[in-house]
């Protein structure tokens, strides 16, 4: 086992003396019991653990892998002795059953120590475990966390066993789970769980208390929406005019050029010097892009999209905007070594397997999609469809005549598509001509109820919303005949600017919908990041429709977050919002099935835990009680090592202690 910073987990003694595995260390360890009532909304801070102000870890012992499996074996001593003492795995496995089995029994008695919601929580955990030690599921994943458990109870030396401290933080967890012990909801002293005292009057007065107590709520979640700025700041909006201007002075142009987005799609910025000239960057971005535009990896920036940039990396403001057009190394490296296979090694969604003619895709069966451009203003580093971008505005994106009328013509011989997705690449870095040429063609059919336009020029080249183009597609929005829609993708509440609010505003005011699918990532994760990316669409005049736990591709690992990291987002931040700041579904896609609806508990189940900590997802199709598709194996990215991450950047994992409990 290595840690972060590259040192080996030497005779299973956790060598990282960082704030990181201490954090994580804590919170394995020690009971959640002494939350008060919002814990769950702000997070807890232990005296002790971390300094508010700077975060820096205070005394510590060292931190080992013995110590945390003596907390895995207090969390369960009934699993513990079930392990100990029984023979060999499939005793074992029997055994536990049993338990399990005995413990859901003990549920359905009367019991008043044990409130509902706890008892809720022991289901699930017991529903997780009985599904880990599944033979199907072994077989199914190639893995046996039981058996790793089992070997864990008879081992005294552990010098060498090859698990992940996240792999005993896991099981930590799911054993305080099944005992009724998860922690999840605060306890008084007389450790029976604490009721609100709303509940505990009647009347005007329980609704006052009541109000008291929502307000509470709303204040500290409004605490952590002011952590995160957005572009329509008044500081913000200052400093951007400043970048604007220190951007027109090293192009020699002007205010009219800025406006005008051929200029902007001229000037992207697609080499290092640019960047190093008008921003600050860190050693590995300026060493990734060296190899990238030295191998051709696509890369650009439009020079709008760059004036958003921070000049300094450390401020931190910026860090979305920045991650999503900087590759990181790794990144460029993958890209590089399978330069030459990358429709095998990128086509994560399998959209080869979806295509039943060149530029269309389809999974589903009223819609189908079809790509005519294939680049963009700019590259997204997580973008879905980096296998099939050359380069960056290439001459040769627009597909040709006879490709695309072809491509056309399939949707005239499906009726059964009703609706059309314009995507790409980026359909508005066409020429009206073009664009008008398309829609034509789809305005004819008679059973094309919906035009809708992928694009995220609001975001990246606002500019591009000239009267002209809103004209142009308002033309074919006929109400009661046919919907023209706009769905763009805006990552971050740093991106919403008064340009955004500009090119959306004219949409909408032509009768046309702007829908947003965000992708949810690492840098838009932390505590109401993403409640407040919401909240800001709204205000603009956009709604939120989807959000995407990024795709598992290996080159967009530094990205990922756990599913349970969205299901918690979805149950304790979004949801303290009104329902209209919550239109979005949470999404996983699927290589060649499309879409899985996370909130759809019954349509994804935890089968195993890997030695590394991963979570392994066994995935119902879309198509589930409609036809007999198979299943797919999903191996999610270790909690554990997320939470690093977070408290790497300044967070306290404490924070999100629930997420454990999202399965």
């Amino acid at each position: 086992m290595t840690c972060r910073q590259g040192k080996r987990f030497a005779g299973g003694h956790i060598r990282c003396m960082n704030m990181e595995a201490y954090v994580l260390y804590y919170d394995a360890v020690t009971s959640k019991n002494e939350h008060d009532d919002s814990r769950a909304i702000m997070g807890v801070n232990t005296a002790g653990r971390l300094s508010k102000k700077s975060m820096v870890i205070v005394e510590k012992p060292e931190i080992n892998l013995d110590t945390m499996i003596r907390a895995l074996w207090e969390a369960g001593p009934q699993i513990h002795a079930i392990l100990r003492h029984t023979g060999d795995v499939e005793s074992a496995r029997e055994a536990l059953w049993s338990f399990l089995n005995q413990q859901e029994w003990l549920l359905l008695q009367p019991n008043e120590l044990m409130h509902a919601l706890e008892k809720t929580a022991v289901r699930e955990s017991i529903r997780v475990l009985k599904n880990i030690i599944g033979p199907a599921n072994e077989q199914l994943t190639g893995i046996s966390s039981l058996e790793i458990l089992w070997e864990l109870a008879h081992r005294e030396d552990l010098s060498s066993l090859d698990i992940s401290p996240g792999f005993v933080a896991e099981f930590i967890h799911l054993f305080r789970g099944v005992a009724g012990k998860s922690g999840i909801y605060p306890i008084n002293e007389k450790g029976e769980m604490r009721t609100p005292m709303f509940l505990r009057l009647h009347g005007r007065a329980a609704g006052r208390e009541r109000t008291v107590a929502l307000d509470r709520v709303a204040s500290k979640a409004e605490t952590y929406l002011n952590r995160y700025p957005t572009g329509l700041d008044p500081d913000v909006i200052e400093r951007r005019k400043i970048n604007k201007l220190k951007i027109l002075r090293y192009f020699g142009a002007t205010e009219e050029e800025w406006e005008d987005h051929v200029w902007q799609i001229r000037n992207v910025i697609q080499s290092l010097s640019p960047l190093e000239d008008l921003i600050e960057l860190i050693p590995e971005n300026r060493q990734a892009l060296l190899l990238a535009t030295r191998h051709h990896v696509p890369f650009g920036i439009t020079p709008y999209y760059l004036s958003l940039f921070d000049e300094r990396p450390s401020q931190g403001r910026d860090h979305a905007v920045r991650a999503q057009v900087l590759p990181p190394l790794d990144y460029v490296h993958h890209m590089v070594e399978h330069r030459s296979d990358r429709s095998s090694a990128f086509d994560f969604m399998g959209e080869h397997d979806t295509s039943p003619v060149a530029h269309v895709t389809r999974r589903y069966p009223g819609i189908a999609i079809i790509k005519p451009f294939n680049t963009c203003a700019q590259i997204c580093v997580y973008c879905q469809r980096n296998w099939e971008i050359d380069e960056v505005l290439a001459p040769t994106a627009m597909v040709d005549r006879e490709s695309l009328d072809h491509a056309i013509s399939w949707f005239e011989e499906h009726p059964a598509v009703g609706e059309v997705l314009i995507t790409g690449g980026d359909p508005c870095i066409m020429k009206d001509t073009s664009l008008k040429r398309l829609l034509d063609a789809f305005a004819e059919m008679e059973q094309i109820y919906r035009i809708r336009i992928g694009t995220r020029t609001p975001v990246v080249l606002p500019m591009r919303w000239t009267e002209t183009l809103v004209s142009l597609l308002s033309a074919y929005h006929e109400p009661g005949c046919r919907e023209v829609a706009v769905v763009t993708h805006v990552e971050h509440p740093y991106e919403i600017t008064p340009e955004l609010l500009t090119a959306v505003t004219r949409i909408r005011s032509a009768g046309m919908s702007v829908y947003n699918q965000q992708v949810f990532t690492v840098e838009n994760s932390r505590r109401f990041e993403t409640a407040k990316l919401r909240k800001c669409l709204r205000v603009v005049g956009i709604d939120p429709y989807y959000t995407f736990n990024v795709k598992g591709k290996f080159e967009m690992k530094r990205y990922r977050v756990p599913v349970a990291r969205l299901l918690q987002e979805r149950k304790e931040e979004a949801r303290l919002f009104p329902g209209l700041d919550r239109t979005d579904e949470p999404v996983l896609n699927i290589p060649r099935m499309g879409k899985n609806h996370l909130r759809a508990g019954q349509d994804h189940r935890l089968i195993m835990i890997r030695r590394d900590g991963s979570r392994i997802y066994e995935i119902d199709p879309w198509e589930k009680n409609l036809a007999a598709v198979p299943t797919y194996v999903y191996t999610d990215v270790p909690i554990y090592d997320y939470l690093n991450e977070l408290a790497r950047r300044g967070e306290n994992p404490a924070d999100y202690d629930t997420i454990w409990y999202y399965y």
